[in-house]
């Protein structure tokens, strides 16, 4: 390890509680060995270190973050989302395929949509690599795009929202029938109308959960509020 990461391991192994070990990596199905750090002392440890570090462009925050990500413990995946989402503004399209080669290593959904929410910014309203990833046979690649465009709002396409759903929609896997309907859902915060449209039209090809978490907190479908998606230009 790099004098970096020799610092951060040691300050994370001294936060470190040995009790907590067992119930986190229960917690994550037995998948990850844990170092026994609470969320919020990671945080702080994490913070402290990269208040006193400081990437010098791109590629040295690529290679450090590579050479966090691979330590044994879960909390270093964690450390290295943090640092690369701390620093997203210094990567951007050329960046993705880094991101990307992410997803599937140490998968598991607390990294994927941790890693899906720094590729959301470093894409900014666009969709590269995304149509490739919707149909990859890894399956966290296509979570990362079918959530891509949370939080985008009045900048989400719909058309391709949608799209991605509905090629996705046959699934039986959980965690993409959750992500359609998480997607779907946090769309439908600034245009409940046209998800209610979507829904109800696709309702048949769409998971029950998918459906039922996508309208979670969506107000009625109205006669009086109907309104074509098409005629919704958000793309």
């Amino acid at each position: 390890m790099t004098a970096h990461i020799e610092a951060l391991a040691l300050s994370l192994r001294e936060a470190a509680d040995p009790a907590r070990r067992a119930p986190m990596a229960a917690y994550m199905r037995d998948q990850f060995e844990f170092l026994g750090v609470a969320t919020p002392a990671r945080r702080a440890v994490v913070k402290a270190f990269y208040q006193t570090w400081q990437p010098n462009g791109a590629t040295e925050l690529l290679d450090i973050a590579r050479e966090i990500w691979n330590q044994p413990e879960r909390e270093y995946q964690y450390a290295a989302i943090d640092l690369l989402a701390m620093h997203c503004d210094k990567l951007d399209i050329q960046h993705l395929p880094f991101l990307m080669e992410l997803v599937p290593s140490k998968s598991w959904w607390d990294s994927v949509d941790a890693l899906a929410s720094v590729i959301s910014k470093v894409l900014r309203y666009r969709h590269d690599g995304m149509d490739q990833a919707i149909v990859h046979e890894n399956m966290w690649l296509r979570r990362v795009a079918i959530l891509h465009q949370l939080g985008w709002r009045d900048k989400t396409n719909h058309t391709l929202l949608f799209s991605y759903s509905l090629q996705r929609a046959h699934e039986k896997e959980f965690f993409i029938q959750k992500a359609i309907g998480w997607a779907l859902r946090d769309y439908a915060r600034h245009h409940p109308q046209a998800v209610r449209e979507f829904t109800a039209e696709e309702r048949a090809r769409l998971s029950p959960l998918s459906y039922r978490e996508a309208n979670k907190h969506a107000p009625p479908l109205t006669p009086s509020s109907l309104t074509t998606i098409t005629q919704v230009d958000l793309s």
